[in-house]
């Protein structure tokens, strides 16, 4: 269950990431929208491992 939770907050964190350089104008595949999109799946991972953990799934 943790692993799908992980797996999970990066796939919606990586989505988020790429999305948010669309907000000014930008392309999600330009240089910024990967570069969100790395910090976002970095920040989707840490919250939802910290999720797993407060639900007692680690």
């Amino acid at each position: 269950m943790t692993k799908f939770l992980i797996g999970l907050g990066s796939f919606g964190g990586t989505i988020a990431g790429s999305y948010i350089p669309t907000l000014w104008g930008e392309d999600s595949f330009s240089l910024t929208g990967i570069i969100f999109s790395i910090i976002g799946g970095i920040v989707g991972i840490l919250l939802r491992y910290q999720l797993a953990k407060r639900l007692g799934y680690t």
